[in-house]
C-alpha cells in the first residue's frame, strides 16, 4: 500500500490524471511546461523588473519576449516566444488577390481560439482535440479581407491547403495518445516528483503502479527507465526546451545546465 503521508506530500505530481493534458500538447506548449519549471526562472518571475525594457532582457535570455507566470501551465499560459518557430503561420492582407481569394474570417477558424498581445503583435492560438495551430498576425488585417500567408516549414516547398491554415480543417481528433507523447507525459511528472525530492523507487510507483515497482530492487530496467526519465526531464527543462521551440543554444554562463544563481 501506498503510504498516506507520502501520497499527501507528493500529491501535486502521483496523481497521472493530472498530466493528461499533455498528452495534446505541441512543441512550444511543451517547452513552456519544462521552461515553467526551471528553479531560475521562477526566481526571475518573482524577482522581475518593474521597467518594461529591464524585463524584456531579462525574458530575451529565456527565449521570450515577455516573461510569464509560470503558475500557469499550458492550457492557461501565453508565453510570448521569440519569433522563429515553423508551426506559426503569418496571416497578411493580400495586396493582389486572386479571384478565388481565401479570406480571413476570424469566427471560422476552428477550435477554441484565444487572440493575445504577444509584446510585437497580434497572436491567435486555435486549439481542437488533439491540434493546435498558432497565427501571427499582420497589422491591418482584418476580417473579411483576402489574406496571404507564409510559413517558415515550407519556405521552398509545397505549402498546406488553405482549409488546413484557414480552420475549415482544424479539428484532427486522434483516438489515443502516441508514444512520443506518453514519453513527455512521464517526463513531466518524473521531473516534478524528483523536484518535490521523490526517491526513483516512489517515482516507478506513481508513474507505473505498485504493481510495477513490487520488483523494484531485482528489476533493474524499471529503475534505469524511471532515472533515464529524471535524467531528459531535467535536461529539458535546464535548457533542452529550446530546441523544441527552435531557439538558439543557451548561451554561457548562469542559464547554463550546471550554473549556479550567484
Amino acid at each position: 500500500m501506498v503510504d498516506p503521508q507520502l501520497y499527501a506530500h507528493h500529491a501535486h505530481w502521483y496523481p497521472t490524471a493530472a498530466y493528461l493534458y499533455i498528452l495534446w500538447l505541441d512543441a512550444l506548449a511543451l517547452a513552456w511546461e519544462y521552461l515553467r519549471r526551471h528553479p531560475d526562472y521562477r526566481l526571475d518571475w518573482l524577482r522581475r523588473p518593474r521597467r518594461l525594457q529591464a524585463a524584456q532582457s531579462v525574458a530575451r535570455r529565456w527565449g521570450l519576449r515577455l516573461l510569464e507566470d509560470p503558475a500557469l501551465d499550458a492550457r492557461d499560459a501565453h508565453p510570448a516566444w521569440l519569433p522563429g518557430h515553423a508551426s506559426v503561420v503569418q496571416l497578411h492582407p493580400d495586396a493582389d488577390p486572386p479571384a478565388d481569394a481565401a479570406v480571413f474570417s476570424f469566427w471560422s477558424v476552428s477550435g477554441h481560439k484565444q487572440l493575445l498581445h504577444d509584446g510585437k503583435g497580434l497572436a491567435l492560438i486555435a486549439r481542437s482535440p488533439g491540434h493546435c495551430q498558432r497565427y501571427a498576425l499582420a497589422p491591418g488585417l482584418e476580417d473579411g479581407m483576402a489574406v496571404a500567408y507564409a510559413h517558415r516549414g515550407y519556405l521552398g516547398g509545397a505549402a498546406p491547403a488553405r482549409s488546413t491554415v484557414l480552420g475549415s480543417a482544424l479539428a484532427d481528433a486522434r483516438p489515443r495518445p502516441s508514444h512520443a507523447a506518453l514519453l513527455e507525459l512521464h517526463t513531466l511528472q518524473a521531473l516534478d516528483a524528483a523536484l518535490a525530492g521523490a526517491s526513483l523507487h516512489q517515482i516507478a510507483e506513481g508513474l507505473f503502479g505498485e504493481d510495477a515497482a513490487a520488483d523494484w530492487y531485482s528489476d533493474g530496467g524499471l529503475r534505469s527507465k524511471v532515472r533515464r526519465l529524471v535524467h531528459r526531464g531535467d535536461a529539458l527543462m535546464r535548457g533542452g526546451y529550446r530546441q523544441l521551440a527552435q531557439l538558439p543554444p543557451l548561451e554561457k554562463g548562469r542559464f547554463e545546465g550546471n550554473a549556479k544563481r550567484p
